[in-house]
């Protein structure tokens, strides 16, 4: 039998406190290009298939994220299969959206409570959309808020997120400038790029000890954070390291500028796996930086089997295509 999650019961059965301790276990193993190489993308005309795969260190499953895309129509589908590692059966096949967005937040998530300062935490969130309101939630999930605040372009989403956030039991309020959400804030949340790829995130607003959470700039056109941010950070966490340093437009031009950032980076593994003690003064400036990978969707499509599992929930269906001897 396979089970099937579709989107809403991915939903329904997701965690936040479970998705971040998924991600801890699988962090803590040595990073591991076999396992989880490089992705893939193809491209035709009129769309573009990418794959994220990855082979877990046992027990969990192996499997790979496909993500399909209609150019002209402007849809995107996202799918996982997962893989019993001992027999190569398909175990499970789930709705990739919500897990997207869920296991991005809830790296940041696990990344940020190793990193931030102690204490209750300051949050300034750049972005409301759906990222925007998945870090807030997350990062609540694992660390004490004393307060956040929002900043993006429109008034009217600045309000939504402000409205949907209403259910945490933090203070959340609407800034009238990106600058003024950072200026009192520990740790700053940046979940969105402006329309022309100009930072929203600069450097000259950042003070002695802050953390930095950057989710936005994941190929080499895209801009969130200007080049002072890249400068004025000591250490710099990244979920991917060569896709981070080589492949994301914060980091280009940082590196066209003359900034090393190679040699401040942190695989967030090093970290988790205590092989690198993150920060080391209490005044460091630390940026995360996410490019999203494979580890984390497959800890969280795990997770989320698991609950379902547990729960009852999900579709168990019989399925024709077995494994066969070679």
């Amino acid at each position: 039998m396979t089970m099937v999650l579709d989107d809403e019961t991915v939903r329904a059965v997701f965690d936040w406190r479970s998705a971040v301790a998924a991600l801890r276990e699988a962090y803590r193993a040595p990073g591991d290009d076999a396992r989880f190489p490089d992705r893939g993308v193809a491209r035709g005309d009129r769309g573009w298939l990418r794959t994220l795969s990855g082979v877990p260190v046992e027990p969990g499953p192996m499997g790979v994220k496909i993500i399909s895309a209609a150019l002209g129509m402007g849809q995107v589908l996202y799918l996982i299969p997962l893989f019993d590692q001992r027999t190569a059966e398909l175990v499970a096949l789930l709705d990739g959206h919500s897990i997207t967005g869920y296991r991005t937040a809830a790296t940041s998530a696990l990344a940020s409570e190793t990193l931030a300062a102690p204490g209750a935490l300051t949050v300034a969130v750049i972005g409301s959309g759906f990222e925007a309101q998945n870090h807030l939630r997350a990062l609540a999930a694992v660390r004490e808020l004393k307060s956040a605040h929002v900043y993006s372009p429109r008034g009217e989403s600045r309000a939504r997120f402000v409205a949907e956030l209403a259910d945490l039991a933090v203070p959340v309020s609407a800034a009238d400038s990106a600058e003024a959400a950072v200026s009192d804030a520990s740790l700053v949340l940046c979940a969105a790029r402006s329309r022309d790829e100009t930072p929203t995130l600069r450097g000259a607003w950042l003070r002695p000890g802050m953390t930095v959470v950057s989710i936005g700039s994941t190929l080499p056109e895209q801009r969130e954070v200007d080049v002072e941010v890249l400068a004025r950070s000591d250490v710099v966490v990244v979920d991917v390291l060569n896709e981070v340093l080589h492949d994301t437009g914060d980091v280009i031009a940082a590196r066209a500028a003359g900034i090393d950032v190679a040699g401040k980076a942190v695989p967030l593994a090093d970290l988790i796996g205590g092989r690198h003690p993150g920060r080391t003064d209490g005044r460091q400036i630390v940026l995360y930086k996410s490019v999203g990978s494979a580890v984390q969707d497959l800890a969280v499509a795990g997770m989320c089997v698991r609950n379902a599992a547990r729960l009852g929930l999900g579709t168990d269906i019989a399925i024709n295509i077995h494994p066969v001897q070679k």
